[in-house]
């Protein structure tokens, strides 16, 4: 259990990480035709990711960092090789469809109150 919030009981805690992931989700969702939010999401996972320790949410946290971060680093290999016969486009393509997939399983996987992995 988080100390940060020592009143809070665990049922408010377990919605309060939801409703973050779920914000999260969203950020995610809005970043997949703007890059500029995948950033803000993921900042928003690291600096909350104690107050949901413990929590349904936790694993959702999880997940969408190493969805950002794959996303990211696809995202960079595709950019560096869109020279090399149209490689990098198909790369991004594929990171971009990968990313949604993501984001959809997870979603879903959160509005079930299931685990993300």
């Amino acid at each position: 259990m988080s100390e940060q919030f020592p009143t809070k009981n665990p049922e408010v805690r377990e919605q309060s990480g939801r409703d973050l992931a779920t914000l999260v989700y969203l950020i995610q969702a809005i970043a997949l035709f703007t890059a500029v939010p995948f950033f803000v999401a993921v900042l928003v996972n690291y600096f909350k990711r104690g107050d949901v320790r413990g929590t349904l949410a936790e694993s959702h946290f999880r997940w969408q960092i190493r969805t950002f971060w794959f996303w990211l680093l696809w995202t960079v290999i595709g950019s560096l090789t869109w020279w090399l016969l149209g490689l990098g486009f198909l790369i991004m393509g594929i990171a971009w469809v990968w990313a949604i997939y993501r984001v959809v399983r997870g979603w879903l996987a959160l509005a079930d109150h299931r685990p993300a992995y």
